[in-house]
């Protein structure tokens, strides 16, 4: 069997149809159920839910062989995995956002608020950019209205909560998506199995993408 951690929630779905698509079905998982194992014998494969964030967990650590997860996730942690396909979905962008109107006053420290604190330090240390960094888990577009912070670096999908709360994007970091990721043990010893995935998955993105 080959253990794959899927992310939950609508990303998840969309991650998992790609697999079946891809001749890695396991019906039993679109049953209404609480379960949160589910294995197809014939196809070799066993799928299980986590939190997104934690899927790169359970892949480095060996719990699962393969997982999906965001770009995002591995930039801001740097798990010791492979990354092996963009697999295309869950498309959005990290970026800076601030207050309509902003100006940076480089003569200060610039204040960050956000919850990607490794993606924002490694983007502005790049810069040449001193700044604060201000950790949040939640609400973060709060933190610039009520004077916390400067700007905010964070995930923006479509903008719209950006615009309802009077923000704007004014410098794109990079582009996210979700990544077919390994571990790097399995991927030595169960690597045929994996590349045969790995394969199947490539020609259903790429024509997805066509």
């Amino acid at each position: 069997m080959l253990n794959i951690a899927l992310p939950k929630g609508r990303l998840g779905e969309q991650v998992y149809d790609r697999f079946a698509r891809a001749g890695f079905p396991c019906p039993a998982l679109l049953e209404d159920t609480r379960k949160l194992i589910f294995e197809n014998p014939d196809a070799m494969v066993r799928y299980f839910w986590v939190k997104p964030s934690d899927v790169a967990i359970y892949v480095e650590r060996g719990a699962a062989d393969i997982g999906v997860a965001g770009k995002d996730i591995l930039l801001e942690y740097a798990p010791e995995v492979y990354e092996l396909l963009d697999l295309e979905l869950g498309r959005c962008t990290m970026a800076v956002a601030a207050p309509s109107g902003f100006r940076d006053d480089m003569r200060r420290t610039l204040r960050v608020a956000t919850k990607f604190s490794h993606i924002a330090e490694d983007y502005y240390a790049a810069c040449g950019r001193d700044i604060d960094i201000v950790h949040l888990n939640g609400s973060i577009e709060i933190a610039p209205i009520l004077g916390l912070t400067d700007v905010i670096v964070d995930i923006v999908e479509t903008g719209a909560t950006l615009r309802e709360n009077r923000l704007e994007v004014i410098e794109t970091i990079v582009p996210i998506s979700a990544r077919l990721i390994a571990n790097k043990s399995s991927f030595q010893f169960k690597r045929t199995q994996i590349e045969c995935i790995l394969t199947q998955l490539r020609k259903e993105t790429e024509e997805n993408h066509d």
